[in-house]
């Protein structure tokens, strides 16, 4: 091959070579540092950009976007010298590119450490019922520390999370115990509460109840009492308005009489002294001669006979109950006969009349 025709080779690809490194193109959101000489001259923004090959170098790019990291877990003492392990996922993003490359070595190891200082810092002031309690107050104090810090390098930390705090297992088992004893304690508060006030509304209830029914009984008790009285109101007035003469009281009373001697626990009976002219008025009753209206003045003589007969049947009647009293109050009653001998009947007398009146 000619010499001068590869040397022209050579030029061509030393060329196209040097044009390609004299033009960069840098993605959105990204930024890359250039050095001039070994100097920081300028940072390459999104798009395309040209620099002076083999005098200004260009360093990789950064990325501008919003970063997450998430740290190990690091073992933390609490105030009551409890060692716990915690996790922390811390959100950051590059505002300055030149002072990420220029002001520390590795913004992400500085980042880190300066949260496990931190953390231990903050969480060394709390027991440990405080720190797991305390998320949102432990996020903010680190953000407020590592903001201060970084800014210096060209960083802004928008958010501090814990992800987890993990206390010892014998911690753990504790707290699951109390946590048990507390729920347990709450249940029997609550069934309690429950007893007290289904024992409150029944009792509430049966009170409403019998006073319902007090006042039920009391307005029934009222209007039973206010009936009798219109009742014995209306018998008295219509007794007093119609007149009744003695002979018909006297024949109510000799109805009523047998019904004296009847039970099985009667075993003794006193008779009024009244009974003897109580009959005696009856006979009276049927045996004189009542003025005949025109109605009954020719009516057949049988009825004065139908009247003597219901006369002597009551007067029977009033004659047997009087026996069974006396039989009743035998051998150990107040008046005992003896064998063959006869108590003179009060009835006598109205027998006597009735016999004289049929003659």
């Amino acid at each position: 091959m000619d010499p001068l025709l590869l040397v022209g080779l050579l030029v061509i690809l030393f060329a196209v070579f040097t044009v390609l490194k004299a033009v960069r193109i840098v993605p959105q959101a990204r930024a890359r540092n250039v050095e001039r000489l070994g100097r920081y001259h300028r940072t390459l923004k999104p798009g395309l950009n040209f620099v002076i090959p083999y005098i200004d170098r260009v360093y990789p790019m950064i990325d501008l976007r919003e970063q997450v990291v998430s740290f190990p877990p690091r073992p933390v003492i609490t105030e009551d010298n409890l060692v716990v392990e915690i996790d922390t996922v811390l959100y950051f993003q590059v505002t300055d590119p030149r002072a990420a490359a220029y002001e520390i070595a590795n913004y992400i190891a500085g980042v880190e450490q300066l949260t496990v200082t931190t953390l231990r810092n903050v969480v060394g002031s709390m027991d440990l019922e405080k720190t797991l309690t305390s998320r949102d107050t432990i996020n903010s104090q680190l953000r407020g520390v590592l903001d201060e810090a970084t800014g210096k390098w060209g960083l802004r930390v928008n958010r501090v999370e814990i992800k987890a705090i993990d206390p010892p297992k014998t911690i753990k088992d504790a707290m699951e115990k109390q946590m048990r004893a507390e729920r347990d304690k709450r249940a029997a508060i609550l069934n309690a509460e429950g007893q007290r006030q289904s024992q409150i509304l029944t009792a509430e209830g049966d009170k409403q109840a019998r006073i319902l029914r007090a006042e039920g009984q009391r307005a029934a008790a009222v209007l039973e009492a206010e009936g009798q009285s219109r009742a014995i109101d209306q018998v008295f007035q219509a007794v007093h308005r119609n007149d009744p003469d003695p002979k018909l009281l006297a024949y109510q009373y000799l109805q009523v009489l047998p019904q004296l001697a009847q039970g099985s626990g009667n075993t003794f009976w006193v008779i009024p002294s009244e009974v003897t002219s109580a009959l005696q008025g009856v006979s009276k009753a049927f045996t004189e001669a009542l003025p005949r209206s025109a109605a009954t003045r020719d009516e057949v003589p049988q009825t004065a006979a139908v009247a003597e007969e219901e006369a002597a049947k009551a007067a029977e009647a009033a004659a047997e109950a009087v026996a069974d009293a006396q039989e009743a109050e035998s051998p150990n009653g107040p008046r005992q006969l003896t064998q063959g001998a006869q108590e003179p009947s009060p009835f006598s007398d109205l027998e006597r009349e009735r016999k004289e009146a049929e003659r």
